[in-house]
């Protein structure tokens, strides 16, 4: 085995490249995701390993499984050349391709495959609906994932008003179930492998499940996966277009309206997947820390989404310059302070391996995450806690816990809106002032 690799992401599951040698001698180039040590998962790795082999058999393009974690069932079809790679793996064939979302968004390259996406991807997800079959997924599970998300989002933390707002709108405009089938669960820009000629491989399965297929379309449409392209599928293109797909692949026309109740959902569902990534940065070791937490402030750029899919205009963001101020503790200030810092790190990110770049853009991030923060951050706690006193609130917690008992309906109190709304302003403007205008 030689030249591994560890490639960029993987804040849930850790994901190398490597050659092997394979029986004749030859070099393979193969993919190894393995779970984080200590975070072992060997059933969630099997079901993802029967996911594969199942897709392969009705036509669904993914990676061929050659190997997998010794100790649960194998789906690979020869296990006579298995190595232990420790922990719970997959290990596949490396597909030649491309991923990474900013590159298949804007690169030249892909100027001629872009505009075919969302029709490929219809296509690609009514294979997955209709031809696979969900009985020959062992330890597929199924229910309720409006309740399932509600009861992990209690596990979280504190309530957001946003997000409580969301739960209740979900909840009042249920669509009806759709076909019981198999789910993906991430598909999305990210998690395909794309060349010139389109679809490759559909990656990550480690979320599959069933249930009602119009999931994986809402959760396609989700903003965060348009990497601040236009298109509202993945950034590629029209939702018109990824319905033709679906419908010339299975016959079945997507509901508009229930791809939007996913889509809702989809956007709640990461904004507490966010806040899971955050505390589960507070229980690990360094390794990873960094990716999660910055992935923790995601929830804000979430919240602005959802205000704006609910049909309340989120309010403006504000595009702060952090300027030194007079201090307690005297000068430099601590937005001096940090300014040759992130000037240091972009530097030497500039200059690292491709994880190390990576590392080093979330890392500049987060210092200017901090910088805005120093300079916003008074003066919106102070004004925030002032509004909520005028409407009879502790806190943000009290107003987000009324909203959850029916207690306050803020469509119908003006007040409370422009609370909730300037409150999510606040916080994107600390987080990515950018946000709002990258697909505006």
């Amino acid at each position: 085995m030689t030249e591994l690799q560890r490639l960029t992401g993987g804040a849930s599951a850790e994901t190398w490249a490597l050659t092997a040698a394979t029986p004749s001698k030859s070099a393979a180039e193969l993919i190894l995701r393995r779970d984080a040590p200590g975070a072992e998962d060997p059933a969630r790795m099997a079901r993802e390993a029967a996911a594969l082999a199942e897709a392969a058999r009705v036509g669904v393009p993914v990676p061929h499984l050659h190997d997998q974690s010794p100790f649960v069932p194998s789906a690979a079809p020869s296990r006579a050349e298995a190595v232990d790679l420790g922990g719970s793996y997959l290990l596949m064939a490396k597909v030649p391709g491309q991923a990474l979302p900013q590159r298949l968004l804007r690169d030249e390259d892909f100027a001629d495959v872009r505009p075919r996406m969302p029709y490929e991807c219809g296509r690609v997800l009514a294979r997955i609906h209709h031809r696979m079959d969900p009985d020959r997924i062992s330890g597929l599970t199924a229910g309720d994932q409006l309740d399932q998300l509600r009861t992990t989002y209690h596990s979280t933390g504190d309530p957001l008003p946003v997000l409580e707002l969301a739960f209740r709108w979900l909840a009042a405009r249920r669509p009806s179930a759709g076909r019981d089938s198999v789910v993906h669960g991430d598909f999305r820009n990210g998690n395909l492998i794309i060349g010139t000629d389109g679809i490759r491989a559909v990656l990550d399965w480690e979320l599959v499940h069933r249930g009602d297929p119009m999931e994986d379309l809402g959760w396609l449409c989700v903003r965060a996966w348009r990497f601040g392209a236009e298109g509202p599928v993945g950034g590629f293109g029209p939702r018109s277009e990824l319905f033709r797909g679906y419908a010339e692949e299975s016959g079945t026309t997507p509901d508009p309206e229930a791809v939007h109740w996913w889509e809702v959902y989809g956007t709640l569902r990461w904004a507490v997947f966010c806040r899971i990534q955050a505390q589960r940065a507070r229980q690990r070791e360094a390794e990873g820390t960094l990716e999660l937490l910055a992935i923790g402030r995601r929830v804000a750029e979430c919240e602005h989404d959802l205000l704006d899919l609910l049909g309340l205009a989120p309010a403006p963001v504000s595009d702060v310059q952090v300027a030194p101020e007079a201090d307690l503790f005297g000068t430099p200030s601590a937005a001096e302070l940090l300014a040759p810092v992130r000037g240091l790190l972009t530097e030497w990110s500039g200059q690292a391996a491709p994880r190390a770049r990576y590392l080093g853009r979330i890392a500049v991030n987060i210092l200017d995450t901090v910088s805005r923060e120093l300079s916003l951050g008074p003066s919106a706690r102070e004004n925030h806690a002032a509004a909520l006193h005028r409407l009879g609130f502790r806190d943000e917690q009290d107003l987000a816990l009324a909203i959850r008992q029916g207690a306050v309906v803020p469509n119908a109190d003006h007040r409370v809106v422009d609370a909730i709304r300037s409150a999510t302003a606040a916080r994107l403007s600390v987080a990515n002032p950018g946000y709002p205008r990258r697909t505006e």
